[in-house]
């Protein structure tokens, strides 16, 4: 039985939000944003076990969090480091022992993911061994240098990144062991390492959506709790 394993990455501070604690811990709807993500990764048929990769300076609070839900699917809380691509090898490291295992980097800051959007992911992992999730872009995008428009790319062919962002283990390690050996190695997400450090590899990209949105700023609060009034409206 192949393993599909959730990493929930909530080791960021989030310090652009402006709240007083990191935003994984801010309650949206009377549960955490970190609830929210682990609450759906648990319901989901497909996944069989989830990681929390945690702030080290918070793991008190994280474990007060997980001591007060059932998550059955959680298989430990890890902590992650300084920088993103820490909190991943973090992970890659956890479950370097597992064979046929494929994880899916989630961030904690996206507590609108949906079902849908994780099983098309895992869907196509049964012809991709990269795959993520991304969105078309409607706003015309500017290269600037020195405050100086130096071209205008085609819109059609940019599209704006999400996650999850799933791998076979081997190809993600494989990916960070090529990393870690260049000097000038700089990332902001796991399919930008697998695409420049494995190009061999292609990435297959999902359809995402606008409600999986990520917390960045404080008004980003307010369209996530438009979109759970929403939902709860549906049911």
């Amino acid at each position: 039985m192949k393993e599909y394993i959730a990493v929930i990455l909530a080791a960021g501070g989030g310090s652009r939000t402006g709240l007083p604690m990191p935003k994984q811990f801010y309650k949206i709807a009377d549960k955490t944003v970190l609830e929210h993500v682990a609450d759906l990764f648990q319901s989901n048929d497909l996944i069989t076990r989830m990681v929390i990769v945690a702030n080290p300076d918070y793991i008190e609070q994280t474990m007060q969090i997980v001591n007060s839900n059932s998550w059955d699917k959680l298989d430990k809380v890890i902590c992650g480091g300084k920088e993103r691509y820490d909190s991943s090898l973090a992970a890659i490291k956890e479950y370097a022992h597992l064979k046929d295992c494929y994880l899916l980097f989630h961030d904690a800051a996206r507590p609108m993911v949906t079902n849908e959007i994780v099983n098309l992911a895992i869907e196509a992992l049964s012809g991709y061994d990269a795959v993520g999730v991304a969105i078309p872009t409607v706003d015309t995008i500017l290269y600037v240098e020195g405050g100086v428009i130096k071209s205008v790319p085609e819109r059609s062919s940019l599209m704006r990144a999400q996650t999850p962002q799933c791998f076979k283990l081997s190809v993600i390690e494989e990916a960070y062991n090529r990393a870690l050996k260049d000097k000038n190695f700089k990332a902001t997400d796991d399919c930008g390492v697998v695409l420049n450090y494995m190009p061999e590899v292609p990435i297959k990209i999902v359809q995402g959506s606008e409600e999986n949105m990520k917390l960045t700023y404080y008004d980003d609060i307010y369209f996530i709790e438009r979109i759970l009034d929403r939902r709860y409206d549906k049911r």
